[in-house]
């Protein structure tokens, strides 16, 4: 039916005689981004322990003891707050007539982007509405950015362009997406198939399980199954007895307890977070976030300047190093502006022929 909840195992590369591999199981999505629980909550913890020791850091730099009055975020807390984010795409992708598949790229591309970052470096709304662009081009339903941004209020296209690289780098660049919507689309056409099938009831059942499927997208379940197993999951919330009569059919009736088990994910995290308690957490957010992504502040300006130098060294030593190896070698005939080549400055030419 699919492939293993389980990570894939580590590989030489050898050849081997088991069947060939599917088009997921090729897939960056199979390779890359699939973790168990216990691994999301293990990265996720980490790396708000890794932000808020270095924006204490920050704001001690600016005057000592200050941390101390912060209320930083917890890991539970960012999530909870990208899950906030996550129920607006839907809307969003509405108010601007997207297909479902913009949907739900968008929202993989913002649950990954944060498996790297942490909100308290980059907020959830701005990166949400960089995320839908950027799904529209990976989709190939690409809109002008002036009107994607036309019917967003506080925003300009500067807004969602600055963070486009930043989004797609921390995906690295890994943007093709495997929803349960086309596996549950698939089950679907399938069940067609099956004698004495209700068509009317199936259908009823499909719009349900379509829904499901909207709803496992606010869960971590993309990252630990398969779509087609999502998608089943979907249609057994649906419709259990017409869900299990494709599995005897596919003979796969083995696989209804794992099912079961992402049934029930879907059932119980599926939901919106608490919206005041959400708006509680994104209040705390200003004061706890990074000063060096503050526009203004002193810890902006000083990193700002400090990466100037930073950038204004790197290349004084680029050029140096092409002087060297020019100056090295005997060969060379075309100069290098900036460097000196036997007290003339390269770049600079005598165009009298008359020697």
């Amino acid at each position: 039916m699919a492939p293993s909840a389980d990570p894939p195992p580590e590989t030489n590369g050898a050849s081997s005689s088991k069947e060939p591999l599917t088009l997921y199981e090729v897939s960056t999505q199979y390779k890359h981004w699939r973790f168990s629980a216990a691994q999301l909550e293990e990265r996720r913890r980490r790396m708000n322990e890794v932000a808020v020791n270095a924006i204490r850091q920050v704001h001690e730099a600016e005057e000592e003891g200050s941390s101390c009055r912060i209320s930083f975020l917890t890991f539970d807390e960012e999530l909870l707050l990208v899950k906030q984010y996550l129920t607006t795409i839907p809307k969003m992708c509405k108010l601007h007539q997207f297909p479902e598949e913009v949907e739900a790229t968008a929202m993989s591309f913002l649950k990954r982007f944060y498996l790297k970052n942490t909100v308290m470096d980059w907020h959830p709304r701005n990166v949400m509405l960089t995320a839908i662009y950027l799904a529209t081009k990976t989709t190939n339903n690409p809109m002008a950015i002036d009107q994607y941004v036309a019917n967003i209020p506080r925003t300009t296209a500067n807004d969602v362009l600055e963070l486009e690289f930043l989004v797609a780098q921390s995906l690295n660049f890994q943007l093709a997406v495997w929803g349960a919507h086309r596996a549950a689309w698939g089950i679907w056409l399938d069940l067609q198939t099956l004698p004495e099938w209700n068509k009317e009831a199936a259908q009823g059942a499909y719009a349900v399980a379509d829904e499901y499927v909207s709803v496992s997208r606010l869960t971590d379940a993309e990252f630990i199954y398969a779509p087609s197993q999502i998608a089943a999951a979907a249609w057994h919330l649906a419709d259990p007895a017409l869900l299990e009569k494709w599995l005897a059919a596919k003979g796969e009736s083995g696989a209804l307890p794992l099912i079961k088990t992402i049934a029930s994910l879907i059932e119980k995290e599926g939901k919106a977070p608490n919206l005041a308690v959400a708006k509680d957490v994104d209040a705390r957010l200003r004061i706890c976030k990074n000063p060096e992504k503050v526009e203004g502040s002193k810890a902006y300006l000083r990193r700002q300047a400090e990466q100037q130098e930073e950038a204004t060294a790197k290349r004084q030593k680029k050029a140096e190093r092409a002087a060297k190896a020019l100056a090295d070698d005997p060969f060379a005939s075309v100069p290098i502006d900036g460097a000196e080549q036997n007290g003339t400055k390269i770049g600079e030419f005598d165009m009298d022929d008359d020697d």
